[in-house]
């Protein structure tokens, strides 16, 4: 078949089949579903509580303000096509689309690992060296590392998309769930092996650059905790790790055993990948919204305190709106 007719240009739209073979694609759909709306819901209240709250425009706040962010757009890259696909049935995505979503999820993926760097970095720095965290970690210098990390995932994923942009493609179908890098590159009648090397050196630098320097840091808090002579103060400051630590866990567990598994000669079917796809997708999105807000007095509080107004107001609308009652005539 000749590539000029299957150009990248000439390509109108891609078709998703990973979800062809299997079964309830309704109530897969409808789980995806809720999980989304979970996740932009508890995302969304982070942001709203923490931007409106002048007491928590502080540098750990505005690193949780950040991954919430994150977190919403590293779903919705991936969670939108899922839906539309399994609820809908539309199973056709055009190609700027589709290239448009390997960006925002990729860049989602690459700022939500620079993101939990950042606010290992943050804890680090808190219970190692608290008199001075304030003069350390100032705000300024927090936002500048949060739109460093931003304008690294932007180059690097404006380089990818690039290239796959220019790609011919000799099959208008993707075998996965959604758009991503490697389903597009497998959808190009080209050899992929030449095109894994950015983005496997990206996901090198991720897994094996970041990942260690976390559990280092981790490792260095945990030590820190055990030397407190408060029992108190250290079980409040440990419970305050596992919490930061749960996050990094849900975001780097799954793509740890697909590179595990794959290193010992495990071969993953299509539908053991999607599910991994599914889960590193959809569960740090999931959990970290609820982590921070359980783990965090101030955001809490803040919840609480909005809840009770509403409340308040909708009491009071009631009252209002009831009709006074006519005296009674004997």
């Amino acid at each position: 078949m000749s590539l000029v007719n299957f150009s990248g240009q000439n390509v109108v739209e891609f078709t998703i089949t990973g979800f062809d073979h299997l079964p309830y694609h309704k109530l897969m759909g409808t789980v995806i579903l809720l999980a989304y709306c979970l996740a932009l819901l508890g995302s969304t209240t982070n942001i709203c509580v923490i931007s409106t709250d002048r007491r928590l425009h502080r540098p750990m706040y505005l690193l949780i303000c950040n991954l919430a962010l994150v977190d919403i757009m590293f779903s919705t890259g991936a969670s939108t096509t899922m839906i539309s696909v399994l609820l809908a049935g539309d199973k056709t995505i055009s190609y700027h689309s589709c290239l448009s979503r390997v960006y925002i999820y990729h860049l989602g993926d690459i700022t939500e690992c620079l993101a939990l760097s950042l606010m290992a970095l943050d804890r680090t720095v808190a219970i190692s060296e608290p008199l001075r965290y304030a003069t350390i970690l100032t705000n300024q210098r927090v936002f500048l590392l949060i739109v460093l990390s931003w304008l690294l995932g932007i180059c690097l994923m404006g380089t990818l998309v690039s290239v796959a942009d220019q790609l011919p493609y000799c099959q208008p179908v993707i075998k996965y769930i959604f758009c991503d890098y490697a389903a597009i590159i497998r959808a190009a009648c080209v050899d992929p092996e030449p095109y894994w090397l950015l983005s496997s050196t990206g996901a090198l630098w991720l897994l094996g650059g970041q990942f260690p320097l976390i559990l280092l840091s981790y490792g260095k808090l945990v030590f820190t905790v055990l030397r407190l002579p408060s029992t108190e103060k250290g079980g409040r400051t440990f419970r305050t790790v596992i919490s930061h630590f749960i996050p990094v866990v849900c975001y780097y567990a799954p793509k740890l055993v697909s590179v595990l598994l794959t290193r010992v000669g495990v071969t993953l079917n299509l539908t053991e990948r999607n599910a991994l796809l599914i889960i590193s997708t959809l569960l740090p999105p999931l959990i970290n919204p609820t982590v921070y807000c359980l783990q965090s007095k101030e955001i809490r509080g803040a919840v609480l305190r909005v809840c009770s107004l509403t409340q308040r107001q909708s009491l009071i609308c009631l009252t209002r709106a009831r009709p006074a009652m006519s005296p009674r005539v004997f």
